[in-house]
């Protein structure tokens, strides 16, 4: 298990401040952050490059906060492979082998094995320089696998790679953590981090804000800003009602939500995922109990499906099937029923 523990790093103007988490052995933890966050700076911490002034780094049990490169047991991945120009790919993966004084035979079987499972092996003789991004992130990844680490430490690894060369590239990444290996990932890209994690830790200007599961965090923000930098739309600033019971009212541009929160009465804002919003265009007679009229505002492909913005005195942005914007005839000034249930809302207190 990983556990870095109050982590701080003052570098010029910047500063990590008291970062936390944790990585379960065999887990895919994935830092999350804009530009700037403080993601490297973490991974660099845990990985020796740089010495933090507060908090401890302990791998497997052992405090490797002050340990030298060589002696903590992880390997390191850039988001630029930073590969030997000089050597071959052999001489690449090999070199970690060699420098530990493996014998030959040994380093010959270690990079073999790991050419077959990084799918390198017709690239053995061949230089750095005349590999594609995609072929020297993996040459890199065996590189990193080839003293056999117990965590494998990734920077923005895809990042520079074009979708299907990212798309590989996640898949090796998946079957590497599926063989028992521990990752952990920094990124700011919040569908890699869907698509790869077992767990998220989101970081904002140096402090990490949020940790859990990619459901957790992605379906339940812990704050505006984590809301915001994980693509929901709909978030709207007002303050949660004094009513008693669970069923509370929430006022926002003069607009009541009707939602479930047993937080104290007070200022603090409301997520609507897209995909919980329901347009018709009649009322609708179903149990949801936040019922809007409203105007097609704008009708655009999305990623999946397509985004329908409603005007109800505020817009909404809901996401919708092809399917649905044919059938419900969904164009630019045409009213519509927008409604969404009580549970879809979530309430955070600011």
């Amino acid at each position: 298990m990983l556990k870095v523990e109050n982590i701080s790093v003052r570098l010029g103007k910047f500063e990590l401040r008291d970062v936390s988490f944790e990585a379960d052995p065999g887990g895919y933890f994935v830092l999350l952050g804009m530009s700037g966050a403080g993601k490297s700076v973490v991974l660099q911490v845990v990985g020796g490059l740089i010495r933090p002034d507060g908090g401890r780094v302990i791998l497997g049990g052992r405090d490797i906060t002050h340990q030298k490169i060589q002696k903590r047991g992880v390997g390191l991945v850039f988001q630029d492979s930073t590969l030997f120009p000089h050597m071959s790919v052999y001489g690449n993966i090999a070199y970690p082998l060699v420098s530990a004084g493996m014998v030959s035979k040994e380093v010959l079987r270690r990079v073999g094995q790991l050419a077959e499972i990084t799918r390198v092996g017709h690239l053995l003789k061949r230089s750095p320089r005349n590999l594609s991004g995609g072929e020297q992130q993996r040459v890199a990844l065996a590189r990193a696998l080839a003293p056999e680490p117990e965590l494998l430490l990734l920077d923005e690894p895809l990042s520079s790679l074009d979708v299907q060369l990212r798309s590989d590239l996640r898949a090796l990444l998946r079957e590497i953590n599926g063989s028992g290996q521990t990752i952990i990932h920094v990124t700011h890209d919040y569908e890699e981090a869907a698509m790869l994690a077992g767990r998220i830790g989101v970081i904002e200007n140096g402090t990490v804000v949020q940790t859990g599961t990619p459901a957790e965090v992605f379906l339940n923000p812990g704050s505006e800003f984590v809301a915001r930098f994980v693509g929901i739309r709909n978030i709207f600033c007002g303050a949660l009602g004094g009513d008693t019971g669970t069923l509370r009212n929430f006022i926002a541009g003069g607009i009541r939500f009707t939602l479930l929160s047993d937080e104290p009465a007070g200022e603090g804002f409301v997520v609507v995922r897209a995909e919980d919003i329901v347009i018709s265009v009649s009322k609708p007679s179903t149990s949801a109990v936040n019922n809007f009229l409203g105007m097609v505002k704008s009708v655009q492909p999305a990623r999946i499906g397509t985004e329908v913005m409603v005007d109800i005195g505020m817009e909404l942005g809901a996401l919708v099937s092809e399917e649905s914007v044919a059938s419900l005839r969904l164009v630019p000034e045409k009213k519509v029923w927008v409604s969404l249930k009580a549970s879809a809302i979530k309430y955070i207190r600011r």
